[in-house]
């Protein structure tokens, strides 16, 4: 996603402020206290995350949000979150709004997650290539929520071996700026190896040696056919290339049904008539208006004509 502006109060809710409550949980660093958060002010930090990234945080998320921002309060010596929310709403404050952004959302994948999506990946690219139509154009596959980059690399080694020529290429998007930064070093814990096939493993991975022991690198091949870039789900799709196949996974389940029928909608138009957005096992479009023909668990297709 594009990275964040600074913004005012979203949805016009003001910066909760007044009497904080009373300290009944409190941090105590360095001799400075930390005020627990409120119910207001757990509802505008709602409403900034739903505004920017359509992300709602429900109510049992107050001590999550507390441990991933009381660092920045502690960065700027502020000992109330009223006084962050202040500083969020500052237009001179915009490169803060995307490190809230980044530390709020959740960015958990691995290589290999819900394997039938690759086998089904497979069996998309061998259709692709039998069609004569398709001679000399590109595959193109995004990534719509990419975290970390595991879920488009895993596709990269797929493509690789399915498509040799090296037509196709592959975007990874994302909201938050810190995990495309580690999506672009393609550097990981050797530990994420487990899920990937040996075969591959050995043809597309180097094991770090030296400082980067214990660590596995993406070949530098591969890496040149993936890209990465800051992507909001809640713009436009008007600028981007037709995309035979969207990976959507374990994204939705974030959102509210408004927000998924105009991500689907969207996502719908990105699509070339015969390609397929897939989704988490975990997810439905039930409920969704939608085109989108369902051809297995979690993939849908775009009909032709």
């Amino acid at each position: 996603m594009t990275h964040a502006t600074g913004v005012a109060p979203p949805g016009g809710v003001p910066a909760p402020r007044g009497v904080p409550a009373p300290i009944s949980v409190a941090d105590i660093v360095a001799g400075q206290e930390i005020l627990p958060l409120t119910a207001k002010e757990f509802a505008w930090i709602g409403t900034f995350m739903h505004r920017h990234t359509g992300v709602q945080l429900k109510a049992g998320k107050e001590f999550l949000v507390m441990g991933r921002l009381t660092q920045r309060l502690r960065h700027y010596g502020l000992r109330d979150f009223g006084s962050y929310i202040e500083l969020l709403g500052d237009p001179g404050h915009e490169v803060e709004v995307q490190t809230a952004i980044n530390l709020l959302t959740t960015n958990e994948t691995y290589f290999f997650r819900e394997p039938k999506h690759f086998a089904f990946l497979r069996e998309a690219v061998d259709a692709f290539r039998a069609d004569p139509a398709n001679r000399g154009r590109v595959f193109r596959l995004w990534s719509a929520a990419s975290s970390t980059g595991e879920e488009a690399y895993t596709a990269a080694m797929v493509l690789a071996e399915a498509m040799p020529s090296g037509q196709w290429e592959i975007v990874g998007t994302d909201v938050s700026t810190r995990v495309l930064n580690v999506a672009r070093r393609g550097l990981y814990s050797l530990a994420a190896a487990e899920k990937i096939p040996q075969p591959m493993l050995s043809r597309h991975c180097l094991r770090g040696t030296g400082e980067f022991e214990g660590q596995l690198l993406i070949d530098g091949k591969l890496r040149s056919k993936v890209s990465f870039r800051p992507g909001n789900l809640l713009e436009s799709f008007a600028d981007r290339e037709p995309q035979d196949i969207v990976f959507l996974r374990n994204v939705m389940i974030y959102y509210d049904n408004q927000t998924k029928q105009d991500l689907i909608a969207r996502i719908e138009q990105v699509l070339r008539p015969g390609g397929h957005l897939l989704i988490g096992h975990s997810e439905t479009l039930h409920g969704i208006g939608t085109d989108l023909r369902m051809v297995q668990p979690a993939v849908y297709r775009r009909e032709a004509g």
